[in-house]
């Protein structure tokens, strides 16, 4: 886990957050000894949400194939 300074994190914020984006989070520390992570956060998604493919066959040869694998 990267560790910086708050000045550091103050002038090289874009970087702090890429540095967050690809290790999931980062430490920054005060002069006075505070210790602060910043994590990554990604909203609720729901793991059902994906990216559909194109196969070119029609609904009803997907029930078809439905059909004939209930049937074994």
């Amino acid at each position: 886990m990267e560790k910086y300074t708050f000045t550091q994190a103050r002038q090289n914020f874009a970087s702090v957050l890429n540095k967050v984006k690809t290790d999931g989070e980062v430490i920054i520390q005060k002069r006075d000894g505070s210790t602060f992570i910043i994590k990554s956060f990604n909203p609720n998604k729901s793991p059902l949400n994906v990216k559909g493919i194109n196969i070119d066959i029609s609904s009803s040869e997907i029930i078809d194939i439905i059909q004939e694998t209930r049937r074994r």
